[in-house]
């Protein structure tokens, strides 16, 4: 069997996202499609909408044939990070390709990335994020600036595909209509940006989002409970203001005295969008102050995290028959290790940062996000 990947976060699954999905078996011919999906905690620095578990089955139910968890420790990293963690889990599954949405696919990526420096010791300073660094970069040996989000994270599947032996076919496809920023849904438009889906969501504007998501996601939007950063805002602020500045310096991402800011800001805000308005500054971008808060509420250090990504696996979350087939192809082959439920061990151990996402996580969804938990047999 043959297989295609994407790399994905569904929050929540819509229209561009089933395009995205029906070109990649389109342009691949693959017999079966692997979805690497963000858990409880995504790129951008926030919690999901629905849980894991709920994009999973809506996944599924799309026709995915099987969708493996991004682990927390690449899932709320910048684009180069979040990138090679997704890389590195479909190539350890024998995948052929990766299909992925640019703004500009006719970029020659693969080119761009022959101009760049060979380490990226370059870009690991941080009171300038990674993507302006980057262009900057990029800019000075060819030109060349990449603006738009998806086309940046393009960039950074070649960087990583490079990375683990080029074993992976790259295949960008355009991005449908709505742009990745788009706030608002057009009238008699089938497609939308996620971030005008979520806020029409949290609006409980059903009629405009039942023309750009399929129907299982418009009846688990209108059913579930969504999770969104005010709802932890009281967990964070207790953390920033009891730990120690010596405990705030020490989690992922905090550095250039951020932590003395975000220490502060604390004591007074009122809210998370106060919180972050308030330690905003040219030096930190909101997706920026958004991961190194959702570090401190989960408590994770810079050195655990690190750790952590030398040390990733393959974490089923769901499957149909197609992709129980597949895993039964590769399992033998995998040189990452395989996890279909937590155990005691796992939860101290090889999963403790995913295992306390999750517990966090629960505190407002309520409801198990690993413990106990199995992966979900599709039935088809």
């Amino acid at each position: 069997m043959q297989a295609v990947g994407l790399i994905t976060e569904y929050n929540p699954l819509h229209n561009g996202h089933l395009y995205h999905l029906q070109r990649a078996k389109q342009l691949t011919g693959a017999d079966c499609s692997i979805v690497v999906m963000s858990g409880n905690w995504l790129q951008r620095g926030e919690p999901a909408l629905l849980d894991k578990w709920t994009r999973t089955q809506l996944a599924l139910a799309a026709g995915v044939d099987l969708v493996v968890e991004l682990p927390v420790f690449y899932a709320t990293q910048p684009a180069h990070l979040f990138a090679r963690g997704g890389v590195e889990i479909l190539t350890a599954l024998g995948c052929q390709s990766l299909v992925f949405g640019a703004e500009h696919p006719e970029l020659d990526f693969a080119q761009l990335m022959t101009a760049l420096p060979k380490t990226q010791a370059a870009f690991k300073h941080y009171n300038a994020t990674y993507a302006t660094q980057f262009n900057a970069a990029l800019q000075q040996t060819t030109g060349v600036t990449l603006t738009k989000a998806n086309d940046m994270l393009g960039f950074c599947y070649y960087l990583a595909n490079q990375q683990f032996g080029n074993q992976l076919k790259l295949i960008p496809i355009q991005r449908q209509v709505a742009d990745h920023h788009d706030d608002q849904i057009q009238a008699h438009q089938s497609f939308a940006s996620g971030t005008a889906i979520r806020a029409a969501a949290l609006q409980q504007a059903w009629s405009q989002i039942s023309a750009v998501v399929p129907a299982a996601t418009l009846t688990q939007l209108k059913t579930q409970r969504l999770q969104t950063w005010p709802d932890f805002w009281p967990y964070l602020q207790y953390q920033l203001m009891t730990a120690s500045v010596t405990q705030t310096h020490d989690y992922d991402q905090m550095a250039e005295g951020l932590e003395y800011r975000m220490k502060e800001t604390a004591q007074s805000a009122t809210s998370f969008a106060d919180l972050m308005t308030r330690a905003k500054s040219k030096r930190y971008t909101y997706t920026r102050l958004q991961r190194v808060a959702t570090a401190a509420l989960l408590q994770l250090t810079a050195t655990e995290v690190q750790t952590a990504q030398q040390h990733n696996y393959v974490r089923v979350l769901g499957f149909n028959k197609t992709g129980q087939a597949y895993l039964h192809q590769v399992k033998k082959q995998l040189t990452l290790p395989l996890y279909t439920k937590i155990t005691k061990d796992l939860r101290l151990h090889g999963l403790a940062l995913d295992y306390r996402a999750g517990r966090v996580y629960e505190l407002v969804n309520g409801h198990s996000q690993d413990l106990y938990r199995r992966p979900i047999m599709f039935p088809r």
